[in-house]
């Protein structure tokens, strides 16, 4: 029986997070902040069966949640396929998408067991969702987050707000779950990555985020679990859900149970750290790659990747040595 992974903290990692490309059909500045990206080859990728392969790996070694993420996950011409391959394990499979193709996978997606999607989404308006995505899909996107619901999934809403681009839609982002208990809207605070132009000036925080919403509505917050990453609240006789995700202002590493796997093959045991281990060549060798896993989350920084704070002078280069967010996996 495999060793499950577990750091020096005494942290039990058990949710896997694996991006499928790096490939995206929109543009988002605080993700991909720029046109002209350069995205991996096809041959850097990790392949289908050996996507599966490791996922079983991590099954065996405890890990009972698996998220496909990307870039757009079902961008990639066999998601379908791997979707149906990893339902089949002894996990929970969900993804978190844009949506715009998800009408071509519900099916699939059914089959497969996956009943929660999360949705990215960062304003309710026409002419801001072409400014902040640099594409015209707005319509489509809510076409599809309504035929999700319609299907019976559950969809939890990722809003990355930005202070002076869509922080004056927190309200009527709350809103929505008034009347839909399958509806759920997180709020995440802006993180900085590689070349996505972040400073704290541009945070909605925790507490201001908190303040906004309590002008309008009567809300209470609600029981959370060690691993939660958002601290939940629901507005007094609403259906669904709100959440805010304080990566910044309110961390929540102490319950960290994450493992992050990039498209091609590298393994990354906090979103900030800049140190990875190839998974992928090593499999491709016939390798056993386990040990490499467990050497990799034995040496976990407690928080942030060992990284500077946040509101520190240097943060911004600091943090910025890491990939782009698209190259990791949302």
């Amino acid at each position: 029986m495999s060793l499950p992974i577990i750091d020096t903290f005494g942290r039990k990692h058990t949710y896997l997070r694996i991006s499928l490309t790096d490939k995206c059909n929109l543009r988002c500045t605080y993700c991909m902040p720029q046109e002209d990206m350069q995205f991996m080859p096809s041959k850097w990728l990790m392949q289908a069966d050996e996507i599966e392969e490791l996922a079983k790996i991590f099954v065996e070694m405890g890990v009972e949640k698996i998220r496909l993420t990307g870039g757009e996950p079902l961008v990639r011409k066999d998601a379908g396929q791997i979707i149906e391959r990893l339902g089949l394990l002894n996990t929970s499979l969900t993804l978190t998408t844009n949506a715009l193709l998800v009408d071509q996978y519900i099916g699939q997606l059914k089959s497969a067991g996956v009943q929660s999607l999360n949705v990215s989404l960062d304003t309710l308006k026409e002419d801001q969702f072409k400014s902040i995505t640099k594409r015209d899909h707005f319509s489509k996107t809510l076409e599809n987050i309504e035929l999700l619901l319609s299907e019976g999934f559950t969809v939890k809403i990722n809003v990355v707000l930005m202070r002076g681009v869509n922080d004056q839609e927190v309200n009527d982002f709350v809103r929505l779950t008034l009347r839909n208990a399958r509806l759920h809207v997180r709020f995440i605070e802006f993180m900085p990555f590689n070349g996505n132009q972040w400073d704290m000036s541009k945070i909605v925080s925790y507490a201001d985020l908190l303040s906004t919403i309590n002008n309008e509505f009567d809300f209470k917050q609600l029981p959370g679990e060690l691993h939660d990453t958002a601290k939940s609240f629901q507005v007094k006789d609403g259906a669904g859900t709100f959440g805010i995700i304080g990566t910044v202002t309110h961390p929540f590493c102490s319950g960290c149970n994450r493992i992050r796997l990039t498209a091609d093959g590298k393994l990354k045991n906090c979103l900030f750290d800049t140190s990875e281990v190839d998974l992928l060549k090593p499999l491709r060798n016939g390798q056993d790659v386990r040990p490499l896993i467990l050497d990799h989350f034995h040496k976990k920084h407690f928080a942030h990747g060992g990284h500077v704070a946040f509101d520190e002078k240097h943060a911004k280069t600091d943090y910025e040595q890491n990939r782009r967010m698209i190259a990791i996996g949302g």
